[in-house]
């Protein structure tokens, strides 16, 4: 019942976008004007978040190989176990195979540590970055004379016109204090 409620309200959401940007052409209210940016195209031309980007990228990798290595070592343990078990008493089977899975909940909790870090790690090295885009939009939209600024990769169709991507790149590469 809830989906249903919230595919209503993107609906209405999305027709009441539409009405008013139609309407912005011919009789928008006096005051009301829409920009539209495209923030994935913006970010992907800013050195810092590419630098984020390769550091993250890097911090995967890193866990990755280390993971691998990890789960190397517990299979060949397992191997041997295997080979041994048959010659083991019951009572070292059993040790050996608590041993075997406690060793794999380590390696799952390690590894579910270290994508908490860089999740974090993440958000640490995005925040500046959302903070910086945010405010060159608001710049570029308080110099537009613009009311409402729409994220691009949630519309459907737009007028070029209404697209302030590259001012909002401009006004980043130059400064946003700077006209």
């Amino acid at each position: 019942m809830p989906l249903k409620y919230f595919a209503w309200f993107l609906t209405f959401i999305f027709l009441l976008s539409s009405q008013v940007v139609f309407s912005q052409k011919s009789s928008a209210p006096a005051g009301i004007a829409f920009g539209v940016v495209d923030v994935e195209t913006i970010v992907k031309q800013l050195p810092e978040a590419q630098d984020a980007d390769s550091k993250l990228r890097e911090m995967q990798k890193q866990l990755q190989d280390t993971i691998t290595k990890m789960q190397e070592s517990l299979q060949k343990k397992v191997d041997t176990y295997l080979r041994q078990k048959n010659l083991m008493p019951a009572e070292q089977q059993q040790k050996q195979e608590q041993a075997l899975q406690e060793e794999q909940q380590k390696i799952q909790s390690f590894y579910n540590e270290k994508v908490n870090e860089i999740q974090n790690k993440r958000d640490e090295f995005l925040e500046p970055i959302r903070n910086k885009v945010k405010s060159a939009i608001q710049s570029v939209a308080k110099e537009e004379n613009l009311t409402i600024v729409f994220e691009k990769g949630n519309l459907l169709y737009s007028e070029d016109r209404f697209d302030i991507t590259f001012k909002v790149l401009d006004k980043i590469k130059r400064g946003i204090d700077k006209k």
